[in-house]
């Protein structure tokens, strides 16, 4: 046997020309990801987008941070001016009228709990109340066979387009009859039972449901009652939250309608309450601190929603059939 002195090597094979000569091994290139002059500037522009659309939440907490005071002077700066918790002091009513006049409040009293409170039940029960009954009229147009369905259906359709202002005073015409002014069940009632965007909504995915297995539970002897409870709901359970999220934040942010019906503290939500910080104080000037730091506590729950549950929204918006 024949030792090699060095370590052995093994050639790779070497295609041959055609022409009869050797053909010389190719060259490995290494494949670098090029950075387009595109993808730069689309970067670039989301970059923008993004920080014109977080300015405002800064200047926001800038401007709660802040004392009135050193506002007008400041009007321009970055940073807070005058660091200061005063408005957050004043929304939680941490503060006597004094101290609240002397820091530029208005002195008014602000019952936040009471407002939190309130909001927090107008925006659970129309939430409860509009998908249940939304899902049962969406049920009825996806599955049920009956005389009129496709042209109810485009009816409820066609109110989409009608704008809202239009049915405020019908809607207060008739809660004042009824004595629900001034009252939590005043501003429930109109949003309480149906909304033809949700009912679209969910109908476009109960459509999407297989109607085998729903023909397998009837053969079984279930009623259609059942079979919506026991089976749609259950299958359902990702768009229905994804509604209930969307009919929730609407509820929440909801401001017109209940400056109309409520006027004093037992039915005052939080969005109208903010009003209360825009009175005029004795120096002649609004309490931006203040309103600012009422503005960020009531929209942060709104905000911590949506940014968990934003990923199931947008995949149920596209799975549901909005196309």
């Amino acid at each position: 046997m024949t030792q090699l002195d060095g370590p052995s090597t093994i050639a790779a094979p070497v295609a041959a020309d055609p022409d009869g000569g050797r053909r010389t091994p190719p060259v490995q290139q290494r494949t670098g990801r090029k950075v387009s002059i595109g993808r730069i500037v689309a970067w670039v522009a989301m970059g923008i987008l993004l920080l014109i659309t977080i300015f405002p939440f800064y200047w926001m907490l800038r401007t709660a941070l802040s004392s009135n005071g050193a506002l007008y002077a400041n009007s321009s700066s970055l940073l807070p001016a005058d660091f200061s918790w005063g408005g957050f002091e004043r929304v939680f009513g941490l503060q006597t009228v004094d101290e609240a006049i002397e820091q530029g409040g208005s002195g008014a009293k602000i019952d936040f709990w009471r407002y939190l409170i309130n909001s927090a039940i107008v925006a659970t029960v129309i939430t409860v109340f509009q998908v249940f009954f939304s899902a049962l009229a969406a049920y009825a147009f996806a599955r049920l066979r009956w005389r009129g369905r496709d042209l109810v259906f485009g009816v409820f359709l066609l109110s989409l387009m009608v704008p809202v202002i239009f049915t405020l005073l019908p809607n207060f015409l008739l809660v004042k009859q009824l004595g629900l002014i001034d009252t939590l069940l005043g501003i429930i009632l109109p949003s309480m039972f149906m909304a033809p965007f949700a009912i679209f909504f969910l109908r476009q995915f109960f459509l999407n449901v297989p109607l085998e297995v729903e023909e397998a539970a009837l053969v079984d002897g279930a009623s259609k009652i059942r079979v919506f409870f026991n089976l749609i709901i259950p299958m359902s359970a990702a768009p229905i939250a994804t509604i209930s999220i969307l009919t929730y934040m609407t509820a929440w942010n909801d401001y017109f309608w209940p400056l109309m019906v409520s006027y004093t503290d037992d039915s005052r939500v939080l969005t109208v309450a903010l009003g209360s910080f825009r009175a005029q104080s004795p120096q002649g000037g609004p309490d931006w601190a203040g309103l600012m730091a009422a503005t960020l506590i009531a929209a942060l729950p709104m905000i911590l929603l949506f940014a968990v549950f934003a990923k199931r929204i947008v995949n149920s918006i596209g799975f549901s059939g909005i196309k």
